[in-house]
C-alpha cells in the first residue's frame, strides 16, 4: 500500500505514541530492537519492565538495567517525564520512553512503592494481569473487585500523576476502579470484545465507562486479540472503527504490544507452560503473530481512505495520549 503525503505530514507533525511494548521484561532483553520503532516513524514508546508472574525483585532488576542502556545513548532516546520531553525528543529524532508495569504485585503490598517507580520513570501501573492480586481482580480469574489496597493504591498513582491502567483486568474490578477514580484511565492494550470474543477483551459497557472518565482504549495488535487469526491493517483499523463509534475519536489510541521476532517462540513457550495465568481454552496451542510498528502508517492510510476525519487519525496515532498525558502526568 502507498502512502500518502497527507499520511506523511501526520507523522510529521503529531508524535505518534505506542501505549505499550510486548517483548519480555527480562534484564537480557536486546534493546537494539528498539530500532524497529524508531525506524517506523514511532516517537513514543512505554516499555513494559514487569509483569505479575514475575517477582517483584525482577522488575527492579529489568527496571535498571534498561534505564542503564537508554541513558547511555542519548543521541537515540530519551527517558521523559513529560510531554515536553517527548515533543523536544520528537524534534530531535530520538524515541521518547516511559515504562509500565503489569500488574500491582510488582508494589509488594506497598503503597510507596508506587512512587518509587514513579521516580524511575513509570509513569502507568496496569491493576492486573490476567489474574487477583492484592489490589483488585484479573480477567481470567474469578474476579474479586477493587480492594481497600486497590483504592489506596489509586490515590497515590493520582496525586503522582501515573495513568491508571486497567488492560488484563476483570470486568468487576475495572468498573470498581472507573467509578473510585476521579482521573481518566486507560486500556493501553484492549479490543472490543464485539469484535473478537476473548476473555482478554473488553465490553462495550467497559469502553463507554472509560471514555466517561475521560479515558482512551489502546488497539492492541496480536491475532488472538484482534479475531479471525488477523494482524493486518485493515482489521487493525475495524477495531479502531469500532472503538470511535462506540467511546468517541478521542478516546482511542494505539498499544501495540509488539514483541520482537526472536522472542516470539519463547513467549508462546512461556504461556503454554503457565496455564493459570494464560488458560488453555483461551490460549490454544498456536502461534501468537503480532502487527509489527511498521504497519502504524499503513494504518492511518486505511482510516483515512474508509472517510475518517483527519483529526480523527491524528488523534488516534498519538494525540489523544499526548493530550491525556498532558493531563496527567507530574
Amino acid at each position: 500500500m502507498g502512502i500518502s503525503d497527507q499520511v506523511q505530514t501526520i507523522f510529521a507533525d503529531e508524535v505518534i505514541w505506542d501505549a505499550h511494548s510486548g517483548f519480555m521484561p527480562d534484564p537480557a532483553a536486546n534493546l537494539d530492537n528498539l530500532r524497529i520503532w524508531r525506524d517506523a516513524g514511532v516517537d513514543y514508546l512505554s516499555i513494559d519492565v514487569g509483569f505479575d508472574l514475575l517477582p517483584w525483585e525482577k522488575t527492579v532488576a529489568t527496571l535498571a538495567a534498561f534505564r542503564h542502556w537508554i541513558l547511555a545513548r542519548p543521541d537515540d532516546y530519551a527517558l521523559v517525564s513529560s510531554v515536553a520531553e517527548i515533543a523536544a525528543a520528537k524534534a530531535a529524532g530520538k524515541l521518547a520512553i516511559t515504562f509500565d508495569i503489569e500488574g500491582m504485585n510488582a508494589l509488594n503490598g506497598r503503597v510507596e512503592m508506587v512512587e518509587f517507580y514513579h521516580r524511575l520513570g513509570v509513569r502507568q501501573i496496569l491493576f492486573a494481569y490476567n489474574r487477583n492480586n492484592l489490589a483488585g481482580g484479573g480477567c481470567h480469574d474469578e474476579d474479586t473487585g477493587l480492594t481497600a489496597f486497590g483504592r489506596q493504591v489509586i490515590d497515590e498513582m493520582n496525586r503522582l500523576g501515573l495513568f491508571v491502567d486497567v488492560t488484563h483486568t476483570g470486568y468487576r474490578t475495572t468498573m470498581d476502579v472507573m467509578e473510585y477514580t476521579d482521573r481518566p484511565v486507560v486500556f493501553s492494550h484492549s479490543n472490543p470484545k464485539a469484535l473478537c470474543g476473548h476473555g482478554r477483551n473488553i465490553t462495550d459497557e467497559q469502553i463507554r465507562a472509560c471514555a466517561r472518565t475521560g479515558g482512551i482504549v489502546g488497539v492492541v495488535g496480536l491475532n488472538r486479540f484482534l479475531g479471525n487469526n488477523r494482524i493486518d491493517s485493515e482489521r487493525m483499523a475495524d477495531h479502531v472503527e469500532y472503538l470511535i463509534d462506540i467511546a468517541g475519536p478521542r478516546h482511542v489510541g494505539i498499544g501495540l504490544d509488539y514483541a520482537f521476532p526472536v522472542e516470539i517462540d519463547g513467549i508462546d513457550t512461556i504461556i503454554a507452560d503457565n496455564p493459570q495465568f494464560w488458560p488453555k481454552e483461551e490460549y490454544p496451542d498456536g502461534k501468537t503473530s503480532y502487527a509489527e510498528p511498521r504497519q502504524m502508517r499503513e494504518l492511518a492510510e486505511v482510516l483515512l481512505r474508509r472517510g475518517q476525519a483527519e483529526g480523527t487519525v491524528r488523534g488516534v496515532m498519538g494525540g489523544n495520549f499526548m493530550r491525556l498525558a498532558g493531563e496527567i502526568w507530574k
